[in-house]
């Protein structure tokens, strides 16, 4: 193996020598690098999209929530249900909320958004890391100066119509019509103080999202009375095995309740970022099979300009076996080396990408407003081997059409 080494370095190399490396073997080399450090990037890339979206989603939502099947949407007597909720292991904490769509006004302007009514009675019991900040004081729904219920604003929507802290502004409940005394209707309409504003750092979040006290919220539906709510919120110890927990909290409510896990709640948002992961994977793959035809056409005009060093090579009684494994050295050298040159340069970017941002985005695009990276050692041990293996594959062809190479007819090749 060590001869066949020696030869194989020697074919690397220019027949004139004066050089590491010859003209076509650094193209071949490149062709590897490139498709490995492209791969490695987007695959990252892609990766730190996904789990963006999911620290996220889970930092602003519920990992479960508990609903009601009836035709108000709204869930009454809810308390006994909490309790049971509070029974199923993995459950650590469970919170009413109540979700309406509101219309917010001031001035002449009105912006369409989803008003949040939580708890905030319970301290430390929260579902969200909204409800975290609110009982940990960093943001404020107490009572205020004015009177007016006390109200958060998500932090892009406050941009937008130029909100500040003790603002008022005038909601109108889609919801809650109102029939007047000539058998008119009209929505219910309250005035909230801005107490503060959030951001979690989704744009649809902080651009549509407001969140008040869910006695307030209630006060304005009209629903004190029977103390009804939207649903529950659950957090578990356990984000990642949410459907299963929401099995168990199906299986001990039944009918007509019925729980719903963060994953299965955006399904189609995280399906979408696996299947693009795939087909960004398959199609920056092809960039490394396009360099195994480099290293294959490589190690074939080798195999053309060496033919004679080959013959006497084997006339001095060298195997079929040992030429062959010459050229499945050459071929792998190509593709290790490369391999390693691309995953440094690769991993290399995606350093600087996460540690500087240099690259921002527009949120209202892309939901995020920096390109996020996350590299993971499995998908880079991955990219090397496939890469390896194809270069492997590539040398097959060349080195056995070397191997049977005739000692005579090659000595006499021109």
């Amino acid at each position: 193996m060590k001869l066949a080494w020696e030869i194989a370095r020697r074919y690397l190399a220019p027949r004139k020598g004066g050089a590491f490396l010859s003209f076509i073997t650094w193209i071949s080399l490149g062709g590897v690098t490139v498709g490995v450090t492209a791969l490695i990037v987007v695959i990252a890339v892609m990766t730190g999209a996904q789990e963006d979206f999911q620290t996220k989603i889970l930092e602003a939502n519920p990992h479960i929530i508990v609903l009601e099947y009836s035709e108000s949407l709204r869930m009454a007597n809810w308390r006994p249900i909490r309790d049971s909720v509070k029974t199923v292991e993995g459950v650590e904490t469970v919170t009413p909320f109540l979700l309406t769509k509101v219309g917010m006004a001031r001035t002449d302007f009105a912006q369409a958004a989803d008003l949040y009514g939580v708890s905030v009675e319970d301290l430390g019991e929260a579902t969200t890391g909204i409800q975290e900040k609110i009982q940990e004081g960093f943001l404020s729904l107490q009572d205020t100066d004015s009177g007016y219920p006390p109200i958060l604003v998500g932090s892009r929507l406050a941009d937008r119509m130029v909100l500040f802290p003790q603002d008022t502004v005038v909601l109108y409940s889609m919801e809650a019509l109102r029939q007047g005394p000539m058998g008119d209707f009209y929505p219910a309409i309250r005035q909230f103080e801005v107490t503060g504003t959030f951001s979690t750092g989704l744009y649809d979040y902080d651009m549509e999202n407001l969140y008040a006290r869910i006695e307030d919220v209630q006060e304005f539906l009209g629903l004190e009375a029977d103390d009804v709510i939207t649903g529950l919120g659950v957090r578990t110890n356990a984000p990642w095995r949410a459907s299963a927990i929401a099995q168990a909290i199906d299986s001990v409510l039944g009918y007509p309740y019925y729980a719903e896990g963060w994953d299965v709640t955006n399904r189609e948002l995280f399906s979408a970022l696996k299947l693009e992961k795939l087909v960004m994977w398959i199609i920056l793959f092809l960039i490394v099979v396009v360099a195994a035809f480099n290293i294959v056409s490589t190690l074939v005009m080798v195999v053309v300009d060496r033919t004679r060093e080959i013959g006497i090579l084997k006339s001095m009684g060298m195997t079929n076996r040992r030429i062959l494994h010459v050229f499945v050295l050459q071929g792998l050298w190509i593709g290790l080396i490369g391999a390693m040159a691309g995953t440094a340069l690769g991993s290399g970017i995606c350093w600087l990408l996460d540690t500087y941002e240099i690259i921002s985005l527009p949120p209202n695009v892309y939901f995020v407003d920096r390109l996020p990276v996350a590299l993971h050692t499995m998908d880079v041990v991955l990219i090397f081997l496939a890469t390896v293996a194809v270069a492997y594959a590539a040398t097959i062809y060349p080195a056995v059409q070397a191997s049977r190479l005739e000692p005579v007819e090659a000595i006499r090749h021109e």
